[in-house]
């Protein structure tokens, strides 16, 4: 696939680096300009691109910057765009969102909110980096880790969970994109490397 990544953090450049072994057409950019990218371009084979050009064409586009950076982002480039959102909201870093803050809404619908009439889907936002650089496995493998995918567009959804496997994770359905905050910081499946049953059982247990 075509696939756009904007930020290049350590999820960002983890994918980068992980969707170029697998044979994906990448562009990456960030906040800082391509300039800031000839490492990571140099290093995976990777364009170093602007935002504009990392989304347009793309068949796919993970975003994965500061959340309080999404209301940056220009919406009309992702209308009808296949976007990957693999944000945390955290307080300290992003300060206070009301709607966030209480729970009221999830961190992707915020997000799926600014960016209308895109396509979002929640993934890659609860494992950490490390794990989704160097722990993924053959389908099959007993002790495989599994991630939790959620999202409104069925279509969407079977293309990110298709990316997941490939990259060496078991999906799991977890619902919708309002039903994603069972994947946010603070819940059973954060931040954890649990298999499918155990993620299933981590979505039902998670408690607003």
């Amino acid at each position: 696939m075509k696939i756009g990544i904007i930020g290049s953090g350590h999820i960002g450049g983890t994918l980068t680096r992980r969707l170029r072994t697998l044979g994906h057409d990448v562009t990456v950019a960030n906040s800082r300009g391509p300039q800031s990218l000839t490492d990571l371009a140099t290093e995976t084979g990777a364009t170093a691109g602007t935002l504009e050009e990392a989304v347009q064409g793309a068949e796919l586009v993970v975003v994965a910057i500061p959340l309080k950076a999404v209301p940056d982002l220009p919406p009309a480039p992702f209308e009808g765009k296949l976007v990957v959102d693999a944000d945390n909201y955290y307080p300290e870093r992003d300060g206070d969102i009301p709607e966030l803050l209480d729970r009221s809404l999830s961190s992707s619908r915020w997000t799926a909110d600014h960016l209308k009439g895109a396509r979002v889907v929640k993934a890659f936002n609860n494992i950490q980096a490390a794990y989704l650089m160097d722990s993924g496995k053959p389908a099959g493998t007993p002790d495989r880790i599994a991630l939790p995918v959620a999202g409104d567009d069925a279509d969407a959804k079977r293309v990110v969970m298709e990316l997941v496997d490939a990259l060496g994770f078991d999906p799991v359905d977890a619902g919708t994109l309002d039903e994603s905050w069972r994947q946010q910081p603070g819940t059973p499946v954060y931040g954890t490397d649990r298999g499918a049953d155990g993620v299933r059982q981590g979505l039902a247990e998670a408690r607003p």
